[in-house]
Formats: C-alpha cells, sequence, structure tokens
C-alpha cells in the first residue's frame, strides 16, 4: 500500500509541474509530458492493436492533436487520464477501421450492422482479457513467433534468425496462433472479426 501511495504522489507531482511549466513555456511542457509518457501510452495501446507500428501511430497522433489544438489550455482532468483515455478511443477507432476496410469481414460487417454494437468499456475489456488469455495458452514457441510478429513488429526474417528456424517456420507459428485466435473468439462475433482483421493484416505483410 505504501508503495502505491508513492506512485501516486509521484504522478501528482509529476503532473503539477508539468501544467507549470505549460503555464510558462507551453513547447518545453510538451516535451516534458511526451518523454514522461510516450513510452507507456504506446504499451498501452499495443494491448489492444498488437501492433506496435500502429499504436506509435496511435500515441503520436494524440499527441499531435494535443499541440496543434492547444488542448492543454482546456484540459481539466489530469493530463496522464486524458492520454489514457485517448488511446483507449482511438484504439477502438482503430479496430472498428480495420474491420471496414477488410474485404474478407465484408459480408460478417453488414450482417451485424443492424445490431447494436456493445458498449465501448467492454469492447476493450473483452478484446484485452480474451486474446490476452488466449496468447498465453499458446504453445512457447508458437507466442514467441506471434509477439515477436505482432507485438515487437519484426519481419518474418528477422524471426526466424532470431528463433534460428526457417522463415517457412515462423509462418507456420504464426499462421496457428492466428488459427487458435479464430477459434478461441468464435463465440464472440465482434472479436471474432477482429481475429479475423488480424489475419487478413498477415497474409498481406507476409512477403
Amino acid at each position: 500500500m505504501r508503495i502505491e501511495r508513492s506512485q501516486d504522489a509521484r504522478e501528482v507531482d509529476d503532473e503539477l509541474f508539468i501544467r507549470k511549466v505549460f503555464e510558462s513555456n507551453p513547447q518545453k511542457g510538451c516535451e516534458l509530458l511526451f518523454r514522461r509518457y510516450y513510452t507507456n501510452l504506446c504499451n498501452h495501446a499495443i494491448r489492444f492493436v498488437h501492433s506496435k507500428e500502429a499504436a506509435e501511430d496511435i500515441v503520436g497522433e494524440i499527441f499531435a492533436v494535443f499541440w496543434q489544438k492547444k488542448l492543454y489550455e482546456q484540459i481539466e482532468i489530469s493530463y496522464r487520464s486524458y492520454l489514457y483515455k485517448s488511446v483507449r478511443h482511438r484504439s477502438y477507432n482503430y479496430l472498428k477501421m480495420q474491420v471496414e476496410r477488410s474485404d474478407s469481414l465484408e459480408n460478417a460487417y453488414q450482417a451485424s450492422s443492424g445490431e447494436q454494437l456493445p458498449d465501448e468499456v467492454l469492447h476493450y475489456t473483452e478484446l484485452h482479457q480474451k486474446v490476452e488469455r488466449i496468447i498465453q495458452q499458446l504453445p512457447p514457441q508458437c507466442r514467441r513467433a506471434y509477439l515477436m510478429k505482432r507485438v515487437e513488429g519484426k519481419k518474418y526474417d528477422e524471426i526466424a534468425a532470431e528463433m534460428k528456424v526457417s522463415n517457412k517456420a515462423v509462418e507456420a507459428l504464426v499462421s496457428r496462433a492466428l488459427a487458435r485466435l479464430r477459434q478461441g473468439l468464435q463465440e464472440d462475433w465482434f472479436l471474432l472479426m477482429l481475429a479475423g482483421v488480424l489475419a487478413h493484416i498477415e497474409n498481406g505483410s507476409a512477403i
């Protein structure tokens, strides 16, 4: 409990310090805010979109809008709370956009378009919990290959060199992981579509 209170106190101190810097030098304040939260926000986004590159784009866009629209002058809640909430919101929009852009899922999406989508919070929670559980249950080599590809953003040849296997073996391991995801998410149409999107993206980047 003491550790938790200490962390909370440090976050409050950081927030107050950064806000004071913003008052005198907004550019410097934004630089401090970026250095303080960028890495953690990217890691947070990865838990939803399972792509390092997409996560970095999402966080980068959030900071760009934050600066360009001078949101630091308008936000009444803590900057930290605003940034994490923005990451979750943009991650959800990113996933929904991937579904809409996926030709292979067009029919499934149209069939469900008349239904009311669950609350966004449920999307975040179910996506995170179910996908994380399935990934943790994968065989070690299969899980390692999948995480290196989808989370770390490495290419097949890089993964093959690190794991000391062939490119084809890596492709097979990642495909097996995606198949497990589709199978594990088959009871939930929304998450099943997301699993299909992962496969669609994966097949498109296999070269």
